[in-house]
């Protein structure tokens, strides 16, 4: 056979494993999994440049940050050790007489442009799933949608306990209202728990799946009575909340976008429980090849 023959049957046979091969990779990958909240309760107090660091070794695909305060920093030290910023958690307050929103919003939009951004809005000034609040809340997220156009950004109604924006029905329900391409929901397991005593999750997600574009979990315990989140917030590998079962519906349901691993109240060493977190979300992800 011709040399040059060979060797382009050889080069094209390569090129083809390769590329197999990538395929093969995305497919195993499961979800990309970045941890939130990881400042407030770390024992050690690691700037934002050893938490890159320290969730490249980990093995994170990068992180969420909380509010819009030193957003440039956060951007500088994920880019240096090849992270993304998946999301900002930021407030939207509808009580009457006050600014809905920072209006260093707009300046954030710009320093995240191209980046795919998503902002989870906690909103409030409203009575948890009051609707009368329902045409103050769809202006406003729509001004927010409109500034957030240009920069591919979304922004993702946030139920969290207590908030306007309680359940899940609550952030479908507005979502839908608002009607903008750039505006969807998150499901926040341990919020979940404590605002909804049915465990008839499969249902809400199936609701919620045209605009669920992020999904928060955690190890918890199927059921607390008592306040606070020792029991509903745990490390991944903790409780007695099937998880398993959980990220398997997500899968059937059809659901392609990212997870973060919910770390709020944890305290100790961070490394410690994002370690032990990401052994189980490896077991979790080889579960759901099967």
């Amino acid at each position: 056979m011709n040399r040059k023959l060979v060797i382009a049957v050889f080069v094209t046979v390569a090129a083809g494993l390769a590329l197999r091969n990538v395929a093969i990779a995305a497919e195993q990958k499961a979800y990309p999994f970045f941890p939130f909240c990881i400042d407030w309760h770390d024992a050690k107090k690691r700037s934002f440049e050893e938490q890159a660091v320290m969730l490249k070794e980990l093995g994170y695909d990068g992180v969420g940050h909380i509010w819009l305060d030193n957003v440039p920093e956060r951007l500088r030290t994920l880019d240096a050790a090849g992270l993304k910023l998946y999301q900002i958690t930021m407030q939207v307050d509808l009580a009457p007489g006050k600014p809905a929103y920072d209006p260093r919003f707009k300046d954030v939009l710009a320093l995240v442009k191209g980046r795919q951004v998503q902002f989870d809005l906690l909103v409030g000034g409203m009575k948890p799933s009051d609707s009368s609040g329902d045409p103050r809340g769809v202006e406003v997220l729509r001004e927010m949608s409109d500034l957030a156009r240009d920069s591919g950004a979304q922004l993702l109604l946030y139920p969290h306990v207590g908030s306007w924006v309680e359940r899940i029905e609550d952030s479908v329900r507005v979502a839908e209202k608002v009607d903008r391409p750039n505006v969807g929901v998150m499901f926040n397991l341990c919020h979940w728990l404590r605002a909804d005593k049915q465990r008839d999750y499969r249902t809400l997600l199936k609701q919620a799946m045209p605009r669920l574009w992020a999904v928060s979990i955690n190890g918890a315990d199927e059921f607390d009575d008592k306040p606070g989140w020792d029991r509903y917030i745990q490390p991944l590998d903790k409780g007695s909340f099937d998880m398993a079962v959980f990220l398997k519906t997500l899968k059937e349901l059809g659901y392609k976008g990212p997870i973060g691993l919910q770390c709020f109240g944890i305290g100790g060493d961070t490394r410690a429980h994002l370690a032990r977190s990401m052994d189980a979300w490896r077991r979790l992800s080889e579960n759901l090849k099967n």
